[in-house]
């Protein structure tokens, strides 16, 4: 107890299998034990969030289980489909059209998950909800439409290192991987954007999706004025020639804080509505984007599931560390304190860091 709260409750099983018991099974039995089976009725929309791996990358989530925790929303008669939002940076997932093909590529076809793949925001980035959250960093956010729209969330995470958070989990997956393209611009930067005039060509698509005015086309090159320049992204998002450059150099504890403001306003107006599991396996140091995946930090650890994210993030980590005996993603990435997520998800009410562990066998 803290206080008159009970502690969230986290479900845990870990990778022990035997003859009718294989981690596929013990996943249905964490999704039952959880009480997932209550949270969503007949005909509702869920958002599956999960990451379909770049494309080269091995480490992702493997599609069998997001088949069994969508053959267990279907039991209750809620219509699933599996969804993330289109990325910043220029890959086989910055618009719709590739981004479908990388999930096809990477096994999530219809055949193996027995549900839709739907990209969140749209064709290029550009179809989110402004979400008003009143917090810290944020007045409001911009959530990828389709999980905004959604009746409720079922983030499926691949619990591994990230470069710059220390560790990515259900905030992260929630808060990253469901802003649009702008809203990841607005996390991942605190500057403003930048015209290389190498490589524009004056096209004038980016003036024409700039909000404040602050981009003009002078001669044959796009300028911004930074004085009017609200550091929205949308430029970025729009440029077909990728000319207007994004700043990776932000603050790494301001950035886990966004994130964590983000995670905020994906989870508006769905209490009651969300589940989150992580799966505590091929422990990887960085992120799922990059497309090749490195050897695992330490052995599988098992799968976890709340509907408490910060309460499921705290317990994973607890987790690792228990199991290698050391501050794995601390060791893996001196320079960033992952805790800053955990406290700041906490501050805002996203949850809370106590927690009780409840086994499943």
């Amino acid at each position: 107890m803290t206080g008159d709260r009970m502690k969230s409750k986290v479900f845990f099983t870990d990778m022990k299998g035997s003859p009718g018991s294989g981690m596929l099974v013990k996943t249905e039995r964490l999704f039952d034990a959880a009480g997932y089976s209550d949270l969503f009725k007949k005909r509702e929309l869920v958002a599956v969030k999960i990451h379909f791996g770049e494309r080269g990358n091995t480490a992702f989530i493997p599609p069998i289980y997001a088949r069994r925790v969508v053959d267990r929303i279907k039991t209750a008669g809620a219509r699933p489909f599996l969804t993330d939002a289109n990325t910043l940076y220029v890959g086989g997932r910055s618009n719709a059209a590739s981004h479908i093909v990388t999930a096809l590529t990477n096994g999530f076809s219809y055949a193996t998950v027995n549900a839709p793949v739907i990209i969140a925001d749209g064709l290029t980035g550009k179809e989110y909800v402004e979400v008003d959250v009143g917090l810290e960093h944020f007045a409001s956010v911009r959530i990828a439409g389709a999980a905004a729209h959604a009746d409720g969330i079922m983030a499926l995470s691949h619990f591994k290192g990230h470069e710059m958070t220390g560790f990515g989990g259900a905030i992260k997956n929630i808060g990253m991987g469901l802003g649009c393209r702008s809203g990841k611009q607005q996390m991942h930067a605190d500057v403003k954007p930048k015209v290389d005039p190498a490589i524009c060509i004056g096209c004038g698509k980016c003036s024409r999706w700039c909000q404040p005015g602050a981009i003009k086309v002078v001669g044959e090159r796009a300028q911004i004025d930074l004085s009017l320049c609200q550091g929205c992204g949308e430029c970025i998002v729009t440029c077909p020639q990728q000319a207007i450059a994004v700043d990776w150099g932000t603050d790494t504890k301001l950035m886990q804080e966004k994130i964590a403001e983000y995670a905020f306003g994906a989870l508006a107006g769905k209490e009651g509505k969300v589940g989150f599991i992580n799966f505590i396996m091929n422990i990887t140091p960085d992120c799922d984007c990059w497309g090749y995946s490195d050897a695992a930090l330490m052995p599988d650890v098992g799968i976890a599931a709340s509907t408490d994210p910060v309460a499921l993030d705290q317990a994973s980590i607890d987790l690792v560390n228990e199991v290698a005996g050391r501050d794995v993603f601390k060791e893996t990435h001196k320079n960033v304190d992952w805790s800053v997520q955990l406290a700041h998800a906490e501050k805002i009410g996203l949850g809370h860091r106590d927690y009780e562990l409840v086994k499943v066998g």
